[in-house]
């Protein structure tokens, strides 16, 4: 059976074909965040079936199919990959009103031209052409990202990585602009197990002694140089919950030597450590002129025995809870009355947030940067049709949305590319929408620009590529 993906998926108005169409559609992409593995595109990977690509570390999937009651083993288990293949074929019909269904099927429309169903029965013959198509040199990684005309892509990046493929992909000239993101999460959670044997990794590639928080700071404003020499351009943090507790260098001191002693900390002395470390970082990279991008809102690793079967970032993550606009208010107050505060993107996991953050960003806007702050799009668990549109009506009603920089993947995959597509169709449905609804003009001219910006230029021009 043929897709339902036509050339006018999820474009009900004509003014949403003509702004796609005409448009949106064959804009290159900036993905300015994702997963990706940068040693995969400087040695041009290529896979040996679909599901090692399609499946191999897809939480998303993985979600689905144990809601589906797949066993396990079929998962991330020691089933083969053409096993593990089928079980997601199985489960693939049952997700109708999930993304995932029409991710599944843009995905193999776009990049190996089938427009089939996939079920049970279509399985084996999709199985063999994906699988024929990905042997040759047109579906290794680079070729998929040329495919996409991706023209960046901001990796994620902990600040002891040595960036050896970022540095040659840039020696090299490569046609997609691959840049590292700092993500320094490992340095801020004092209170967890793998901060002290990261604090010596941090040593180590610093060629430095950690012994103090001052020494300590240093060794993080290296490594902050190193990262920008090497082409990046935004930070990125995922911070569960919002903290913010004034503290002075000195009392953060103290809580940094206690740490190294070995000693317990409280709960007050974990969140001035984070507070007055994330604020040092900040003006560092509003020195440097990044992007820095705050995740907010997950709930992460509930479920205890598969974290401790499978590790985390395997799909026992949900959305957290927690109020969070008095602590932020008091952090991106901190960075702006000194005059450093970067441009930021907030994102949240939860989208009751999403006005508490457009506004929050209406407060620290200025400073001839258009958009400055950012109410970031939607993200993971809001990454749908529904989602995107709350986000973009919320930013719109609340801000200016003309100045949003758009979608990212946040993916670990060289197949999801088509995720950008599939926002450009909901956003040119929205505006659209808008005119049909007479809210708007039917001025094709402001329309068009509206849509390259939010596609295109405006995340081209924020991350200054």
């Amino acid at each position: 059976m043929e897709t339902f993906i036509t050339d006018d998926f999820l474009l009900y108005n004509d003014t949403a074909k003509e702004l796609f169409h005409n448009t949106a559609k064959d804009l290159p992409i900036i993905d300015y965040h994702n997963h990706l593995l940068q040693d995969e595109i400087l040695h041009d990977k290529t896979y040996h079936n679909i599901a090692e690509i399609w499946l191999g570390g897809d939480h998303y999937k993985w979600r689905a199919m144990r809601a589906n009651g797949v066993n396990e083993q079929y998962i991330t288990g020691n089933k083969s990959d053409y096993e593990k293949f089928i079980a997601w074929s199985k489960t693939v019909p049952k997700t109708l009103g999930n993304p995932l269904y029409h991710w599944t099927h843009l995905e193999l429309l776009r990049y190996f031209d089938i427009d089939v169903l996939l079920d049970e029965k279509s399985a084996l013959a999709i199985w063999e052409e994906t699988n024929k198509k990905l042997a040759t040199p047109a579906f290794s990684v680079r070729s998929l990202l040329k495919n996409q005309k991706v023209e960046f892509v901001g990796t994620t990046d902990d600040p002891t990585d040595d960036l050896n493929s970022h540095i040659a992909l840039a020696e090299e000239g490569f046609y997609s602009y691959v840049s590292p993101s700092f993500r320094p999460d490992k340095g801020l959670y004092i209170e967890r197990e793998d901060f002290l044997p990261w604090i010596n990794k941090l040593a180590e590639v610093t060629s430095s002694d950690i012994e103090t928080y001052d020494q300590f700071l240093a060794a993080f404003e290296k490594r902050v140089d190193y990262f920008d020499e090497r082409g990046c351009r935004s930070s990125d943090h995922g911070i569960d919950v919002m903290f913010y507790q004034p503290a002075t260098q000195a009392e953060v001191a103290d809580i940094f030597q206690k740490r190294l002693m070995g000693k317990a900390l409280s709960s007050e002395e974990i969140e001035k450590f984070k507070t007055y470390t994330l604020i040092v970082l900040g003006e560092m990279y509003a020195d440097k002129g990044w992007v820095m991008q705050l995740h907010l809102g997950a709930l992460r690793n509930n479920n205890q025995k598969m974290l401790r079967k499978l590790g985390p970032d395997t799909g026992f993550d949900s959305i957290g809870d927690v109020l969070i606009a008095d602590k932020l208010a008091g952090f991106l107050d901190s960075l702006e009355k000194v005059g450093k505060l970067p441009k930021t993107i907030l994102y949240s996991l939860n989208a009751r947030d999403y006005n508490v953050l457009a506004t929050m960003a209406g407060n620290y806007q200025g400073s001839e940067i258009p958009g400055k702050l950012q109410l970031g799009t939607a993200w993971w668990f809001n990454d749908t049709i529904d989602g995107m549109e709350k986000q973009m009506k919320t930013l719109a009603n609340m801000g200016l949305i003309s100045h949003f920089v758009g979608m990212l993947t946040d993916s670990r995959s060289f197949l999801s590319f088509p995720r950008h597509e599939y926002f450009r169709r909901v956003l040119c449905n929205l505006l659209g929408s808008w005119v049909e609804e007479h809210k708007i003009p039917k001025d094709m001219t402001l329309l068009k620009q509206y849509a390259r910006h939010i596609c295109y230029q405006n995340a081209k021009n924020y991350f200054s590529l």
